[in-house]
């Protein structure tokens, strides 16, 4: 009897238990696959409110959604072509990170250049408002006349200006506006200018002009600077990546001395002070061959 009892439990046990890990399974798998719904929804919100702020401040007008879909899209297929062409883990995981820190790596180089583009326009946008200044136009009519005759991107910056004006915003929140979208000293001055104008009067055709003149002769010595010092940078770049390029031609032609480098723990010990040695020598070169101006 207790033979056949035992079977009996036994018979019922057994699917009971697959019944229920198979529960227990599913459950997992919705509450995991709900996360990570939850996840991928805040992870959406964040990079279409990030991609349309960024890309309406350099007047790149991308529909954010089409750019999550892309973006997601390269985050899949790219790693997983690497996996299927050359099997290597830790080249699948690199890829993977590049992937993710790429796009706000090209955003800031992007923001860079066209801030660079606006210091550069900016003397001879304020010497064409002087002119016009000094013509007996009004200031918002010399800034119309900057709109309609110097190129992107300070046209647009100051086009944004001139509307605020029209739909009756306030001149010195408008400047706040602006100096917001245009992070840089030169144009800080400008706006000061500006304020005190505003408030104490003067001669404003003068003041413009002188500070064109300024900023003129400012991009001139920068320049000046950046051409003493590019042969400085560019040897601190050289000697940073001729020892990577020297390890690289002595395993190609001395695999077996060079072996002990990567498959030792006294191999990979050199190998960490030597990254810390280059890292520290570049980053020392960069530092004494970058002038604050």
């Amino acid at each position: 009897m207790l033979e056949v009892f035992y079977g009996l439990v036994g018979n019922i046990a057994l699917p009971l238990a697959v019944v229920a890990i198979f529960i227990a399974t599913a459950l997992g798998w919705l509450v995991v696959s709900v996360k990570a719904q939850r996840k991928m929804a805040a992870y959406r919100e964040d990079f279409t409110t990030s991609a349309s702020a960024n890309m309406a401040d350099m007047f790149m007008f991308v529909d954010p959604n089409r750019l999550f879909r892309l973006n997601l899209i390269a985050l899949v297929v790219i790693p997983a072509l690497v996996w299927l062409l050359v099997r290597d883990l830790v080249a699948t995981v690199g890829v993977l990170v590049l992937l993710v820190v790429l796009p706000a790596y090209v955003y800031r180089s992007m923001r860079k250049k066209r801030l660079a583009r606006i210091e550069a326009q900016l003397p001879d946008a304020l010497t064409m408002v002087a002119g016009s200044l000094r013509a007996g136009a009004s200031l918002n009519i010399a800034l119309d006349n900057l709109v309609a005759e110097q190129p992107p991107p300070i046209s647009q910056e100051f086009e944004i200006l001139t509307k605020e004006q029209r739909l009756g915003v306030d001149f010195d929140i408008s400047l706040a506006n602006m100096e917001k979208r245009i992070p840089m000293q030169d144009f800080r001055m400008l706006t000061t200018a500006l304020r005190i104008n505003r408030e104490v009067g003067g001669n404003l055709a003068e003041t413009v002009e002188s500070l064109a003149d300024t900023l003129r002769r400012k991009s001139t010595m920068e320049g000046k600077i950046q051409s003493l010092t590019a042969q400085g940078k560019l040897q601190g770049i050289v000697m940073t990546g001729l020892p990577v390029l020297l390890g690289v031609l002595l395993n190609f032609l001395e695999p077996e001395a060079m072996a002990k480098l990567w498959t030792t723990g006294v191999g990979w010990t050199v190998l960490a002070i030597i990254i810390v040695m280059e890292l520290l020598g570049y980053f020392m070169i960069r530092k004494i061959t970058s002038i604050d101006v």
